[in-house]
């Protein structure tokens, strides 16, 4: 519950500190006097839209501060998912701070979040119901809500959800395959294409120049014969290159027989006739081997010039074009394992269908057997409120599945017998709506893990027997909860726990707010003030005493 609010430089609040017990705590005051402005500044800190202009004027910042006791399990389980330390004796203290400049810093436990962040952490803590609140009974997207909070639907209505989740995200997959399926058909065609025009070629590493350096020969085999069969005649004639090696190798080897020193000169000049005589032999035997051959240097010229030709499209060499190839191959394989994958969601997509009928159809009849209850509760309530005359449907219509199942829930009433029962918003009154929305709320009171719920004047356009009607309610919801009511109502006062009042002073051309709990004896004079306005007798207070000993009787009654 929410156990202390703490308000700086918040409109016309300069600084207040509200202390709020379980049960039920009444804010009352004048007209202007900045009742709503609490209402701001627990919107503020609970993580909804600022402006700066709630920042009282002159002010650099504002300042809003909840210590919440007594939370939920749900709430420290959200802490533990935001990684967000907790304190020993399990309470929640919320921080916002608001620059004039337009910017705002959220913490929880002293922990920096986001405000997104801190919506969700206090959607958990308060629910705040007003007169604007009072339109989510005018959207009947929110009805469905309602029925499946009564229905207990939450884990029933999270597992569609995941498989809702899931089947979206498997459809959006498939359609994207599907959209590509017709550019991945021509992809596929090209990529065959390159494929057998490589494979075909048999393109091996360097072999481009292999054949350049064969061509070459070919080319100049003349040349290269001419010059070898000359080089053997140098060498082998007469008066060749080995004959006279030979004939200095015998003149050294003579003088080594008397002179040590030349014996190495001797053997070297052997080695080099041994050596001119091998050169003898390669010479011939290369020779030998070149031969013209007009055929083969045909060959290699269009082998070089296929190998140009894909090398212009795919690559520089030999290297390019292969790794085209081996791109082309995992390119090609990775196109038709999209075709096994579309078969694969395909059928996930059949699966998860079949499982979302199920389960919509599980939420519609969980939700059609709630119906009947929630009706008769909410017109027994109704009654007891002075609309005994109101008949409450649940109107449930079959929609294409949607996040929230296949149902289209409004909520229907007929003021009047013998009228059809229309949309609540053609029909209900603002008197009505308040009425009608407290009837909703009490009946889904043990449904709601939210404790602390905010009734900001909740009460208006009613008066009379209704006005204690709804007085006793908020009583009875209050019971084991914490309520906030901001009332203009006598009645509504009487009945509080706590009262609060909040009163606008001027000082030095400086607006105020202060905010002050009432004993017994303050109480009677604020709501002789509600009921009778300026100039309260003592006849009126009397009265306001005995309106507080009556809500006090009933009390113990409870």
């Amino acid at each position: 519950m929410l156990a202390e609010l703490t308000i700086q430089n918040i409109a016309v609040i300069e600084r207040a500190e509200l202390a709020f017990d379980r049960g039920l705590n009444v804010l009352t005051g004048e007209t202007g006097a900045g009742k709503s402005i609490v209402i701001d500044a627990i919107n503020a800190v609970l993580g909804e839209r600022t402006s700066r202009e709630l920042i009282r004027t002159g002010a650099a910042s504002a300042k809003v501060s909840a210590l919440f006791t007594s939370v939920s399990p749900q709430i420290l389980a959200l802490l533990d998912a935001q990684e967000i330390e907790q304190t020993p004796d399990g309470s929640v203290l919320i921080t916002r701070t608001l620059q004039a400049s337009g910017h705002s810093s959220c913490r929880v436990n002293g922990c920096p979040v986001t405000a997104s962040v801190l919506r969700e952490i206090g959607g958990g803590l308060i629910n705040i119901h007003g007169q604007q609140d009072g339109q989510a009974l005018l959207s009947p997207e929110k009805h469905c809500g309602y029925l499946d909070a009564l229905a207990g639907n939450e884990a029933l209505r999270n597992e569609y959800k995941s498989a809702f989740h899931s089947l979206i995200t498997v459809k959006k997959e498939l359609d994207s395959l599907y959209d590509s399926r017709d550019e991945k058909a021509a992809r596929l065609d090209y990529l065959n294409y390159v494929i057998d025009e490589i494979d075909k070629a048999g393109v091996q590493p360097g072999e481009r120049d292999a054949l350049s350096r064969e061509k070459t020969l070919l080319s100049n085999s003349g040349k290269v014969v001419k010059a070898l069969q000359s080089a053997c005649a140098a060498l082998e004639d007469d008066r060749g290159l080995i004959a006279g090696a030979e004939d200095c190798a015998a003149l050294i080897e003579q003088a080594a027989q008397f002179y040590e020193a030349v014996q190495p000169t001797a053997v070297k000049m052997r080695g080099l006739a041994i050596e001119l005589g091998d050169c003898l032999a390669d010479a011939r035997r290369l020779a030998d081997g070149v031969v013209f051959d007009p055929a083969r240097l045909n060959e290699i010229n269009e082998r070089l010039d296929q190998l140009f030709r894909l090398a212009a499209k795919y690559g520089g060499d030999e290297e390019a074009i292969l790794k085209t190839y081996t791109d082309a191959v995992a390119e090609r394989g990775r196109l038709e394992v999209s075709d096994a994958r579309i078969a694969e969601l395909e059928q996930q997509l059949y699966a998860l269908s079949d499982r979302l009928k199920a389960l919509a159809a599980k939420l519609t009849e969980s939700r059609m057997q709630t119906a009947k209850r929630f009706e008769s509760a909410v017109m027994e309530e109704l009654r007891f409120l002075d609309m005994p005359k109101v008949t409450f449907v649940v109107d449930r219509k079959e929609t294409a599945l949607s996040s929230r199942g296949g149902d289209a829930i409004e909520f229907l009433i007929s003021a009047n017998p013998g009228q059809p029962p229309k949309p609540i918003a053609k029909i209900a009154s603002g008197g009505e709506l308040s009425r009608i929305m407290l009837a909703i709320k009490n009946v889904l009171a043990d449904a709601d893990p939210v404790q602390t719920l905010i009734f900001d004047e909740i009460d208006t356009g009613v008066s009379g027997s209704a006005a204690e009607k709804i007085a006793r309610k908020l009583e009875q919801l209050s019971n084991g909860r914490q309520i906030i009511c901001v009332t203009h109502l006598g009645r509504i006062a009487a009945q509080a726990d706590r009262h609060m009042k909040i009163t606008k002073t001027i000082s030095e051309n400086e607006t105020y707010t202060n905010i002050t709990v009432l004993d017994t004896e303050g109480r009677a004079r604020e709501i002789a003030r509600i009921h009778a306005g300026e100039g309260v007798t003592q006849l009126q207070i009397d009265s306001a005493r005995e309106l507080l000993l009556q809500a006090e009787r009933e009390k113990e009654q409870l």
